[in-house]
């Protein structure tokens, strides 16, 4: 019998992100989903050596990677609709689980024990601190978009920014790692490939 797990997972490349915006340059799923992990392992390690934490950041990677897998169905909800209300963003939320579930239903049974623990939140207080990481990333990572967009030209994304600047900063006494990240490598998305190396 054949299963459909990791071919779905690869159908990512094909949903682009931002559908309400307009882009100089596309962002599909799958590699969003990839910096998303990359800023999370690197939060991870922050934590672990300037802060005492004792976070799996592979673990942060691998849920970084899994993280808008549930799009691969419900396509990518617009911010904007999906934080409309908390109706409507309690429901989203609610459909994104169905969502994982159907994922999840495409594996093996004996592999979806290690598969459910990436997909699934668990009481750990670690876990817990990890998962509020990845969504950091997350927001991370739509702020370097935002800023790519804007050194192309691009004020589409101007309010975008502000607000995901905003929120970021948020976080900042919860999450000591995001400000250590955006002081220590944010600012280096801004320049050429000749500055960079």
């Amino acid at each position: 019998m054949g299963y459909n797990f990791f071919a779905l997972i690869s159908r990512m490349k094909y949903i682009d992100r931002w559908a309400l915006m307009r882009n100089t340059r596309a962002e599909n799923l799958c590699e969003h989903s990839m910096e998303v992990a990359m800023i999370a392992h690197a939060l991870c390690v922050i934590g672990n050596v300037r802060y005492g934490k004792h976070l799996d950041a592979n673990k942060a990677a691998l849920i970084g990677l899994y993280h808008d897998a549930s799009e691969i169905i419900t396509g990518d909800m617009p911010t904007p609709v999906k934080y409309f209300n908390p109706e409507l963003k309690q429901a989203y939320k609610a459909v994104e689980a169905i969502a994982d579930e159907k994922l999840l239903e495409k594996l093996p049974e004996d592999l979806r024990p290690a598969y459910e623990e990436i997909f699934r939140s668990s009481e750990d207080e670690d876990e817990k601190y990890i998962r509020k990481l990845v969504k950091a990333a997350d927001k991370l990572s739509a702020l370097i978009k935002c800023i790519g967009e804007m050194n192309a030209g691009n004020n589409e994304f101007r309010t975008a920014k502000e607000s995901t600047g905003k929120s970021i900063r948020s976080l900042y006494h919860e999450l000591p790692e995001v400000l250590d990240f955006v002081d220590e490598f944010l600012s280096s998305y801004g320049n050429t490939l000749d500055e960079l190396t």
